[in-house]
């Protein structure tokens, strides 16, 4: 048995093999590339402001070079030649005629029935030999005839008619499918053939080398390489490791800013000319007398040192350039303001590796720089600037006007508190904010999401006390309250509990919630979105969607350290702010769970709640976590697991008659505040509280 190879010269089934596989690969890439976004900043609801800072157009050319970076450009011509590769197969596998393979059939090459017995059948054969026998037929021009043909034609007669009469011939019939026996073998190959013939086969190679022995390779290294060459952080590990270097336990924000130029990746985005171009003429505009500040720029004299140490080039122009960010000074030169506002997303970007570099070493003080640094590059502001300078139109004179002679900076919410006559007083006038100007910074300061934390408290789910190593829940509770929000509804103390859901209550246990529908009807709320405050305010920042995340984390003020780590919060359970932009004032629970102390005793932390977007929103105090010896937790459990005796028992009797409770019985009333202390007790929340922390993690009513 030989092989017969035979290619789909006709078209009738490569079009097929191409539209499966152009198939396979387009569609998820049509997917991922139309699916629509995930990204909850994306859909997170904006500040509304007409606010326009200075060379706006620099910033949002810059925004829109960003985004155009992130489309997925490749991934689309990819998608659209892909569709077009399936749209030609699929044209050919319609309009490609189809020719079906024939089967030999004796019955039918013979023409008579399948039914015919074998008498019938050698009749009709004779008469066919009659006009078909080589010794008797005669061609017929008008029909094509030739006498090959003929003889072929006698030659398939034959074989039908022994296949029908002759043993042996049909037997091969019968078990091959064919008079002559068994035939050789043939592979289709779903191709054309002109693809390797006619000297097409060293292309054909040269084409497979090239994918395999170049393509593939260059693509998968490029991509391992690509992955070695960043942190998760989003920065190359050049730049981490020069950061690493930097790392000291007394930095503060000025010397971050500093180390912060280290990043190769200023390398890359100044190169050639960019690299030192300019750089006398910055350094003279950042380093002239401020409004109200020594330097323009809003550096101190120790920075001002670090930036004349280092030697010129990239990374003295990148501070240089950092430093005429933070303090908004005009460089009146589009190419170098361009270059200003280039910097500081990409020095934010650092500064996430940096705080991953201090989280490895636990020191509380560098962590806290690199978190205040992030606010200050989001915001535009010099370490020691006025969080005042976060409102449209402020300056620092603004500033200075409205603090007065006070030693300490003002914060949005301190402005906020004050009258609006006063206010309106201290800020609007000669050399300072217009009326309309005042009421745009009022505007954006109202819809500034501020989270004030009215209590936090530690606990262990299902238990009443907390024990050495179990696995603790730090509760904080909170609500955003806008600075300068007016009628705000007092706090619901059942707000600040956390219960627990009862045992046999797998919904909660689940975390499906339950609600009221219209009707007032228990419902489940299965799929419950998470909430995204609205992204930040940030009008100097050349990038869009910020979206503010809340940093929560335990720190050790005696000895400097960090007791447990931050976590990150950027979505909520609740609503904060209304259809029509209004506050809600819901009270948001935020959790963090932690493996306890291994001993038994009272430990005093620092509890940090800082938003990484804005300055002046940060929150700090003291917590108490108590954690009991695990005996006790014992003993009280078997105290619990101690039944009360039945109210028809001789015991229960003798129990009634005491004034004791028995199971069964209906309990007596109860004060009020005995009914309190009950429920506190049921729950093992409030106690908990009352316990571990309630003395001094409770706020002064959110102040």
């Amino acid at each position: 048995m030989s092989s017969d190879y035979s290619y789909d010269e006709q078209g009738l089934f490569y079009p097929f093999f191409v539209f499966t596989l152009s198939t396979i690969i387009t569609l998820p890439l049509t997917y991922s590339l139309l699916a629509p976004t995930k990204d909850a900043a994306a859909l997170a609801p904006r500040i509304q402001t007409s606010y326009k800072p200075e060379h706006a157009d620099l910033i949002q050319a810059q925004r829109q070079a960003q985004k155009r970076k992130q489309r997925k450009i490749k991934r689309g011509i990819a998608v659209v030649l892909g569709w077009a590769m399936m749209a030609g197969m699929l044209y050919l596998i319609l309009t490609t005629q189809r020719t079906a393979a024939k089967i030999w059939n004796p019955y039918d090459i013979l023409g008579v029935s399948e039914s015919a017995n074998e008498k019938q059948i050698k009749t009709h054969y004779r008469k066919l030999g009659l006009a078909y026998h080589p010794d008797k037929a005669k061609p017929d021009p008008a029909k094509n005839e030739t006498i090959e043909t003929l003889n072929d034609k006698w030659v398939e007669l034959t074989k039908a008619y022994q296949a029908l009469t002759d043993e042996e011939v049909r037997n091969n019939y019968i078990q091959y499918g064919h008079p002559d026996g068994k035939q050789s073998f043939s592979i289709g190959i779903a191709l054309p053939k002109f693809i390797i013939s006619d000297g097409n086969g060293k292309y054909v190679v040269l084409i497979y080398a090239m994918l395999l022995g170049v393509l593939l390779p260059y693509y998968v290294g490029s991509w391992w390489y690509g992955l070695q060459r960043m942190t998760p952080e989003g920065v190359r590990t050049e730049s981490a490791s020069n950061l690493f270097r930097e790392y000291a336990e007394n930095i503060d924000e000025g010397g971050l800013i500093t180390a912060l130029s280290v990043g190769k990746e200023f390398q890359e985005a100044l190169k050639g000319d960019k690299a030192e171009s300019g750089l006398s003429k910055i350094e003279s505009r950042i380093l002239a007398e401020g409004e109200i500040t020594p330097y323009a720029g809003g550096l101190t004299v120790k920075d001002k040192e670090k930036l004349e140490d280092l030697e010129s080039g990239v990374r003295r122009k990148v501070l240089a350039l950092l430093w005429a960010y933070l303090g908004r000074v005009e460089l009146d030169d589009q190419a170098l303001n361009s270059a200003k506002y280039m910097v500081a997303p990409l020095a934010r970007s650092l500064c996430g590796s940096f705080t991953a570099i201090s989280l490895a070493y636990g020191n509380t003080g560098p962590l806290l720089a690199a978190y205040h640094t992030s606010q200050r590059l989001i915001q535009a502001l010099p370490p020691q600037a006025s969080p005042l300078l976060q409102l449209p139109y402020f300056t620092p004179a603004v500033a200075k006007a409205v603090e007065g002679d006070s030693k300490t900076h003002f914060t949005v919410q301190q402005l906020m508190d004050l009258p609006d006559s006063q206010r309106r007083s201290l800020a609007v006038g000669k050399g300072l904010l217009s009326e309309e100007q005042y009421k745009t910074a009022v505007d954006v300061a109202r819809q500034l999401p501020q989270l004030r934390i009215a209590k936090a408290f530690f606990k262990v789910v299902g238990e009443r006390l907390i024990i050495p190593s179990s696995l603790v829940t730090l509760v904080v509770k909170g609500r955003f309250i806008p600075p300068g929000s007016t009628d705000i509804p007092a706090i619901d103390e059942l707000d600040l509990e956390d219960v627990d859901p009862a045992e046999d209550d797998l919904d909660a246990q689940r975390g499906v919630k339950k609600v009221k529908d219209a009707n007032g009807k228990i419902v489940k709320e299965r799929d419950i979105k998470p909430i995204s405050p609205p992204v930040t305010h940030a009008p100097y920042y050349a990038r869009e969607h910020i979206a503010p995340k809340w940093h929560i984390f335990l720190s050790d003020s005696k000895q400097g350290k960090m007791a447990v780590p931050p976590f990150p919060f950027t979505t909520f359970d609740k609503p904060i702010f209304t259809e029509d932009g209004k506050p809600t004032f819901h009270m948001q629970t935020l959790k963090a769970q932690f493996a306890a102390p291994p001993q038994a005793g009272t430990y005093t932390f620092v509890m940090h709640a800082i938003c990484d977007s804005y300055v002046g929103f940060d929150t700090k105090m003291e917590v108490t976590l108590r954690v009991e010896d695990a005996s006790k937790a014992a003993e009280m459990a078997a105290e619990d697991e101690i039944s009360e005796p039945e109210e028809d028992t001789l015991a229960g009797q003798m129990s009634v008659l005491k004034g004791g409770s028995v199971a069964g019985a209906t309990k007596p009333k109860k004060r009020k505040e005995d009914s309190d202390e009950d429920s506190e007790d049921e729950s093992g929340t409030e106690e908990e509280v009352s316990d571990t922390s309630e003395t001094n993690t409770d706020t002064d009513e959110e102040s």
